[in-house]
């Protein structure tokens, strides 16, 4: 019997950080649900017991059945049958035993059937999953709808819709568009209003939607007439029991083949406005996708584990020349390094998700008391880093998930290309991580801001001057040389006043910045337990390394390469 959570001490160190206790303070709200209802934790102990069976149960069901099931689904995929989607049949088993467990509506609050978890255990739940599964994920994992539904809607709506989901319904958020895709400000799907029935109606198509088929969905729609950018723009809940909806089309896609990615028309589809006319982008899907993002970082991280994993598991078992190939420095160069991403990218996973914890249940008890003035300072300063990290997050650990992939194929050889082995799937399951929800690029361009500002370097600071042992001095040093380089190239590109000479070096000093953050987050997993001081020795070797040559690249660019660069007409 297989446990994913069980099976990884990781997680379990990551559950455990220190700042869980303010979490958990704040999310329970000092355990006021206790004598309202039978499950709500009596104390923090009880809280930390709670997360930690749930996820025992996550890692038991993804070990048992969605990871066994995973070839399987990939092979049959979905299907359309009379204008509504069925799922592929180890699909639907995975689904119905997570339903059955009762983990649809982790972070809800207890009032709408939810667990009222914190956002890291369910981030961890998301880790999970993805490891087993990463396009399985993507339809239990679209709970963030659930969560931009509770955040933003009516408590009628809240009401009526936020049980419907933890009691195993499923949600899709319908963004784009043939003609907007990454700029969702040319959206136009029409959402008009009815005055004599008192409604909203849809009309337009929606393309590449994840789960398009979910039972309730939220839809971005242009509701100002004779608009043309995000100010025109609102956010809807359609309910899929109105069926005024066509499924177009499945996606025929390279990966996650197990998730339904839809073609939808809406013809005079009824929806109801969620909260104000005019901020569907500019507010809401902001927040959506910020969540969305996060999501993709635990699918990220999910898939690192998993291609890692079957790299080690081939190269032990893998015999060449008489001994078995990890033997090989050429091979256990490449594990190592491999290990080391993987920690790096699930440290900052979740120290993102630990800084949006406290900001988003800050937000939320906003809306029932006043805040002191100490508790608003403090939601905006978590709510600051937690805007930083967010797609420094989704950028690096996308990127490590392709990496690892590759990686782990290669040291299959030529059965890592067959479908014999899951490295295939897992393979071209990564692929879409640094495209969805926002390509690396654009990740790049929102994660600058914490470059310009000097956000990333406030950050910094404070790690550096965090006490550490003295074995570890050495790794600090080393950091604190990485910070001044960073500190130069960013003064050598600003300096320049140049807004394109900022766009073209953004993704080096985003990366630099990440190299440093995630260096830092090593080795103040290794002040806590020794076993991470390999992956924090190799990742600041290697970061310490990329980071001289971004430097050196950044030192000798002037404006003029610019034009080297650009297409020629």
């Amino acid at each position: 019997m297989a446990n994913f959570f069980t099976d990884n001490p990781d997680l379990l160190f990551h559950l455990k950080h220190p700042l869980m206790k303010k979490i958990v303070a704040l999310k329970e709200r000092d355990f006021a649900d206790k004598d309202k209802f039978d499950y709500a934790p009596m104390d923090f102990e009880d809280a930390m017991d709670s997360y930690e069976k749930v996820l025992e149960i996550v890692g038991e069901i993804c070990g048992d059945i969605v990871a066994p099931n995973a070839e399987g689904v990939d092979a049959e995929g979905p299907k359309i049958v009379n204008n509504e989607v069925i799922y592929a049949k180890g699909t639907q088993e995975n689904l119905d035993a997570l339903v059955k467990a009762g983990l649809m509506g982790i972070t809800l609050p207890r009032k709408y059937d939810g667990l009222n978890f914190p956002i890291v255990p369910y981030i961890m739940a998301a880790d999970i999953v993805s490891r087993a599964d990463a396009g399985f994920v993507n339809i239990w994992g679209l709970q963030d709808c659930a969560e931009t539904i509770n955040e933003f809607a009516n408590e009628d709506q809240k009401a009526r819709f936020l049980p419907r989901i933890s009691n195993g319904e499923t949600a899709a958020m319908d963004l784009t568009e043939p003609d907007a895709g990454s700029d969702l400000q040319a959206v136009q799907l029409k959402a008009t209003f009815d005055e004599k029935k008192g409604k909203w109606f849809l009309n337009g198509v929606k393309r590449f939607i994840t789960n398009g088929d979910g039972h309730v969905s939220l839809v971005l729609a242009r509701s100002e007439a004779g608009t043309s950018d995000g100010r025109g723009l609102s956010m809807f809940i359609y309910d899929r029991n109105h069926k005024a909806v066509t499924i177009r089309r499945i996606e025929n896609k390279m990966g996650i083949k197990g998730s339904p990615t839809c073609e939808l028309v809406f013809k005079d589809a009824p929806a109801e406005l969620v909260g104000d006319r005019k901020m569907g982008l500019i507010k809401y899907v902001m927040a959506l996708m910020n969540g969305a993002r996060l999501g993709i970082g635990a699918q990220s991280v999910g898939l690192c584990e998993a291609a890692y994993r079957e790299a080690v598991n081939y190269a032990n078992e893998r015999k060449q020349f008489g001994k078995s190939i990890i033997d090989f420095p050429a091979v256990y160069e490449m594990i190592a390094r491999m290990k080391a991403k993987l920690d790096a990218a699930r440290t900052l996973l979740y120290e993102t998700s630990r800084f949006v914890d406290v900001y988003k249940t800050y937000m939320h008890i906003s809306e029932e008391r006043a805040l002191t003035k100490e508790e608003r300072t403090e939601m905006k300063y978590y709510q600051k880093l937690a805007d930083f990290f967010t797609p420094l997050l989704k950028g690096m650990s996308s990127e490590y998930s392709n990496q690892l992939a590759y990686d782990s194929l290669q040291i299959h050889g030529g059965s890592g290309f067959m479908k014999d082995y899951p490295i295939e799937r897992i393979y071209r399951d990564a692929r879409i991580t640094t495209i969805y929800e926002g390509t690396t690029q654009l990740q790049v361009v929102a994660a600058i801001r914490g470059v310009t500002t000097g956000g990333y370097l406030e950050r910094i600071r404070e790690y550096e001057a965090m006490p550490l042992k003295p074995e570890l001095h050495g790794y600090r040093r080393i950091l604190i040389g990485m910070t001044e380089e960073y500190e130069k190239a960013v003064h050598t590109v600003v300096e320049k006043k140049d807004n394109e000479f900022i766009d073209f070096h953004a993704r080096r000093l985003v990366e630099m910045a990440g190299n440093i953050i995630m260096g830092y987050l090593l080795v103040l997993d290794t002040e806590q337990e020794d076993r991470f001081r390999t992956s924090a020795d190799i990742f600041i070797k290697m970061g310490r390394s990329e980071n001289r040559g971004k430097a050196e690249y950044i030192t000798n660019s002037t404006l003029d390469d610019l034009g080297f660069f650009k297409p020629v007409n």
